[in-house]
Parts: C-alpha cells; sequence; structure tokens
C-alpha cells in the first residue's frame, strides 16, 4: 500500500540515491512515485511486487468474467453445450463419439 507520507519522492533524489532506494524497495514491498517538477511522473517498485500484482489483476480479470458468465446464463443467454458440440462437430466434419 502507498504510503504518501514515505513514497513520494523526486526523480533527482531516486538518480542520486538509486542503490539505497532499490533497498528500500525490495524490503518494503511498496511502491514509490517519483515526481518531476512537483507532478507524478513515474511508479518503480520492487520486481516481486510487481509480480503479484501482475497475479492479483489476472485473478481479478478470472473474477469479472466468470461473474459476466454467470449472469449471461441467469439471463437466459447461453447455448447448451450439447448444441455448442455439434456445431463444432458439424464445422469440422467429425462424427459424434460413441
Amino acid at each position: 500500500m502507498l504510503d504518501l507520507s514515505k513514497d513520494i519522492r523526486s526523480l533527482s533524489d531516486f538518480k542520486r540515491h538509486t542503490s539505497a532506494f532499490a533497498d528500500d524497495l525490495r524490503k518494503s514491498g511498496r511502491p514509490l512515485v517519483l515526481t518531476v517538477n512537483g507532478s507524478a511522473r513515474l511508479v518503480v517498485q520492487d520486481a516481486e511486487a510487481y509480480q503479484r500484482l501482475l497475479e492479483l489483476a489476472e485473478r481479478a480479470e478470472t473474477i469479472e468474467g466468470i461473474r459476466a458468465g454467470l449472469e449471461s446464463m441467469a439471463r437466459a443467454e447461453s447455448v447448451p453445450a450439447s448444441e455448442v458440440l455439434a456445431a463444432m462437430r458439424a464445422k469440422l466434419g467429425a462424427e459424434k463419439p460413441r
């Protein structure tokens, strides 16, 4: 989680003390907002923290897809699997399995 009192620094300060900032990023796992002329320009973070963020985003997208599918089914917008499989067999010229 971003701590506004500690996690906003200038890009110039980051350039001067890159090693120290890199150590802090690794230890804290929190992102760091870098500013240029007082405006936020960049966000940097440790690779492990970034990987966790990617995994959380992927999980959220998966949950949203499942939710959308369930809502579609509730609105009776779905097609029975038997119809989908029959259409695929017809398109591919495959026989129905025994």
